[in-house]
Order: C-alpha cells, then structure tokens, then sequence
C-alpha cells in the first residue's frame, strides 16, 4: 500500500492462528507492510475439544479490522469467523479452506 492514492491510510489487519499456524506469514506482513498496517494477531494456543458449540471464548464479537486472515486449524471457529466477518462486511481470507460465504476468500494454498 505504499504510495499510490491510499498512500496515509492505515490497513488493519487481524490474524487469526491456532498454534503458531501463521507465524511466517505474520513476519512477511511485519517486515514488509510497514508504517501503513497495523497488525493485530490473535493467537489459540490451547487444546480444543472437537466439537465447539460456542467460539465466544475464542473469537470476540465484534472484530475491528479492514481485512481478517484465517490460519486456524479448527473448522468450527473458521466457520464462525466468516460468519463474523460477513454480516460486518470485514473481508476475510481463509487460504487453503473450503469456507463459503460473501467476502470470503479461500485461495488455494
């Protein structure tokens, strides 16, 4: 986003991982984004059930991001953040998943 006529405007975006799954990616944002992303990751880093009736204690409610990426590993919780991210109009990648949903991205990986 450097130059160009965003040039000034901040990109927030927030990272979903479970066990460091994005741990390279989130150094490439880091080293290359520069002044113009804020990155925000939010790390599960505990042992889940297989099942998950309620993402509540892993996902908050209202996420504050322009762009959401998706490396977690438990498919409940990706559902229900492109759930999130669809009915707040927060684009969402989800590389390598077979998640649905408007403004969700699922490039192969």
């Amino acid at each position: 986003m450097k130059g160009g006529e965003n040039a000034g405007t901040v990109q927030r975006i927030l990272v979903f991982q479970q066990n460091g799954s994005a741990l390279a990616k989130i150094a490439g944002i880091a080293r290359c984004g520069g002044e113009d992303i804020l990155l925000t990751i939010i790390s599960i880093d505990v042992a889940l059930p297989a099942i998950l009736d309620d993402a509540d204690e892993h996902i908050p409610r209202h996420l504050q991001a322009s762009l959401v990426l998706d490396y977690l590993k438990h498919p409940d919780l990706s559902d229900e953040l492109a759930r999130l991210c669809s009915t707040q109009g927060i684009p969402l990648i989800a590389s390598g998943k077979k998640t649905r949903g408007p403004g969700v991205l699922t490039p192969p990986t």
